[in-house]
């Protein structure tokens, strides 16, 4: 089938693909098309009825590991090839750009962010459970309080001060459990496990959260938390450079073994009863002093609960096993690690890692390969540190960054480039594919030379709901989420 253009210019493509579900028979992936097509017109041509015969799926092109994002001749001249040249284009399905859609204003920093929906992990674990249409999202923030939202932006509840059982210092991590249960941890080093219920008509609903379990171990303020709501287990990662292992069942969590770790441990009986806990106080199922500096981040192996990665500012990612507390693997890398994603592959047993770190970059890592072994891939593209990161929930090649940049990026990890001489001549590199930026930012004037400054990211999560962050500006920022790989 040809396609002539009106000079006449023509370029041989082959076309090919990895998705089983969209193949070419064989006799059609051989075509004459014009040299100055592009992606939009191979697309077309593609999703025509002579070709796939779909429902205009919106592809992306592959050249060399690299988005095609020019004409073909264009492509041809940049690289000194003639309009000779059989290109082979391997077609992907393109991920579509992620609109802004809202953003809810807080009373101070956000530090973390979460979803609860149909398809969020938490939704999966609360079963039954669950009310569809009922989205909720949490935030945490340095003013110590968590928040609850319906989608619409009203805050449904609210978690007490530290008087009254809350946190006593800024939150820095929280996750939902399940649609009733949700896990927090802070500055104050204690991970506080509540209990979540509501009331009231569809319209009008209200939200109570009540503590009922304080987790103590920690020296120093915990950063990062993971949960596993099948296992009802909780990870976390501390400044003291430790991995804690925790479970929410008050029955078989041990007891807390050094009391100078609880609340008034060092004040006046008559403090002690001005501030009388109502919640139980228990310690971890274990605490691994791995690291030797800050611990930044901790997370289940995505299909083994009994397996876990963390990261730290010592720069390594280490590999645990977490029925005998023990430390499998270490992975040294250039750069302080400050956060971490585990990446799920349908054609490996383990998860590919993505490490943020100080030095602007996301570093993917192999947990299976030997500890002296390079990284699989370096993403680049941020002007700051890389604090927060999340996997696309549709598919295995995509995920999303947050920076004190003050933006978000999504990357796809089917783009792939060597690395330049500049960038150290070794491995591959891949490029953001869209850019998130802070919609309370716009139309604003630069105040500071810092890139970031007034509006760093330090939460980002994604869910078919949305790509959900939050940071520095005091506001949640929903993100189109749900079709950003299409159909």
């Amino acid at each position: 089938m040809d396609h002539p253009t009106e000079s006449g210019a023509q370029v041989r493509v082959t076309f090919t693909t990895q998705e089983e579900d969209i193949q070419l028979d064989e006799s059609k992936r051989q075509l004459l098309v014009p040299a100055d097509i592009r992606r939009y017109g191979l697309s077309r041509i593609l999703n025509s009825e002579s070709m796939l015969d779909t429902n205009s799926i919106p592809f992306d092109f592959l050249v060399n590991g690299s988005f095609l994002r020019g004409s073909l001749e264009e492509y041809l001249n940049a690289n000194g090839l003639s309009l000779e040249t059989n290109i082979t284009l391997q077609y992907v399905r393109s991920l579509i750009p992620p609109t802004y859609e809202a953003s809810f204003e807080h009373d101070d920093w956000i530090s973390a962010v979460d979803v609860l929906s149909a398809t969020s992990p938490a939704g999966r674990w609360s079963g039954d459970n669950f009310q569809r249409g009922q989205d909720r999202i949490l935030s945490a923030s340095y003013d110590g309080l968590l928040r609850i939202w319906d989608a619409s932006g009203n805050v449904i509840g609210t978690s007490p001060s530290g008087s009254h059982g809350g946190h006593t210092a800024s939150i820095k991590a929280a996750k939902f459990l399940s649609s009733t249960q949700i896990a927090s941890a802070g500055m104050d080093r204690t991970v506080r496990v509540w209990k979540y219920t509501e009331s009231g008509e569809s319209y009008e609903r209200r939200g109570e959260l009540k503590p009922t379990l304080e987790l103590y171990g920690h020296t120093s303020s915990i950063d990062s938390l993971e949960v596993d709501g099948a296992s009802k287990r909780i990870l976390t990662a501390s400044a003291d450079g430790s991995i804690g292992f925790w479970t929410t069942s008050k029955a078989s969590a041990p007891e807390v073994s050094d009391s100078s770790l609880l609340p008034g441990a060092h004040t006046s009986k008559r403090r002690k009863l001005a501030t009388s806990v109502t919640a139980a106080q228990r310690g971890p199922l274990a605490l691994m002093n791995i690291h030797n500096a800050p611990a930044t981040a901790a997370v289940f192996d995505p299909r083994d609960r009994t397996v876990a990665y963390s990261v730290s500012q010592d720069h390594t990612v280490k590999t645990i096993d977490l029925t005998t507390s023990s430390v499998v693997s270490t992975f040294t890398t250039s750069h302080a690690l400050l956060s971490l994603a585990a990446l799920p592959r349908s054609s490996a047993s383990a998860p590919l890692l993505a490490c943020g770190t100080s030095a602007r970059h996301i570093t993917l890592v192999d947990p299976r390969t030997s500890t002296a072994a390079t990284s699989v891939m370096t993403l680049r593209g941020h002007a700051n540190k890389v604090v927060s990161l999340a996997a696309n929930p549709e598919n295995e090649y995509s995920l999303v960054s947050g920076s004190h940049d003050g933006t978000c990026r999504i990357w796809d990890l089917r783009s792939v480039r060597p690395a330049t001489k500049d960038e150290g001549g070794m491995g591959s590199v891949s490029e953001p594919v869209y850019v998130i930026d802070r919609e309370s930012q716009q139309g604003k004037k630069k105040k500071s030379s810092v890139t970031g400054d007034g509006c760093k990211v330090l939460s980002v999560v994604w869910d078919q709901l949305g790509i959900f962050s939050g940071g520095e500006d005091k506001k949640v920022q929903i993100n189109k989420g749900r079709g950003v790989n299409a159909e």
